[in-house]
């Protein structure tokens, strides 16, 4: 056993280089390879994520000042509606307004034209009344051959003798 635990002790001493070397460049490499790498990675993962959360913060401003676009749009829209309701509502009185002013216009143009009318027809009755009497007058004296005086009942249109 004490020549395994010899071997053992001789193998160790001669390994012992390799194992420094080998520390030695597991320490270089950590320094030179891998720490910069890590770091590398590290600040690529920053980046990355930084770059998607300014992107999402761009996102949710766009969002917002798309929302805010609309809102004012709808805004303005409905001004738009309501200035067109006025409008209109101004034009639809200003219309009955005309409409009032001609019915008015021409109803007394209707009752002057009919008081014309009844004073030309009231005219043409006297006129007809007369015209009736001198008839009445004519057939009168041609039937009876005599001159008969004139007077009588001038509703009925007859000459009483």
């Amino acid at each position: 056993m004490n020549d395994i635990i010899r071997q053992l002790g001789s193998l160790f001493a001669q390994s012992a280089p390799t194992a420094f070397l080998l520390l030695i460049l597991l320490v270089i490499l950590d320094r030179i390879f891998f720490k910069p790498l890590a770091k590398a990675l590290r600040d690529r993962e920053a980046a990355s994520s930084g770059a998607l959360a300014r992107a999402k913060e761009h996102r949710n401003a766009v969002a917002a000042k798309s929302a805010e676009y609309e809102a004012r749009f709808q805004a303005a829209r409905q001004d738009v509606y309501r200035k067109r309701e006025a409008l209109r509502q101004k034009a639809l009185a200003e219309r009955e307004q005309a409409l009032r002013l001609a019915r008015e216009q021409a109803d007394a143009w209707l009752k002057e034209a009919l008081a014309g009318i009844a004073q030309e027809a009231e005219a043409a009755r006297s006129a007809l009344r007369a015209e009736c009497r001198v008839l009445a007058t004519k057939i009168a004296d041609t039937v009876l051959g005599e001159n008969v005086p004139q007077g009588g009942n001038s509703q009925s249109g007859r000459v009483e003798p």
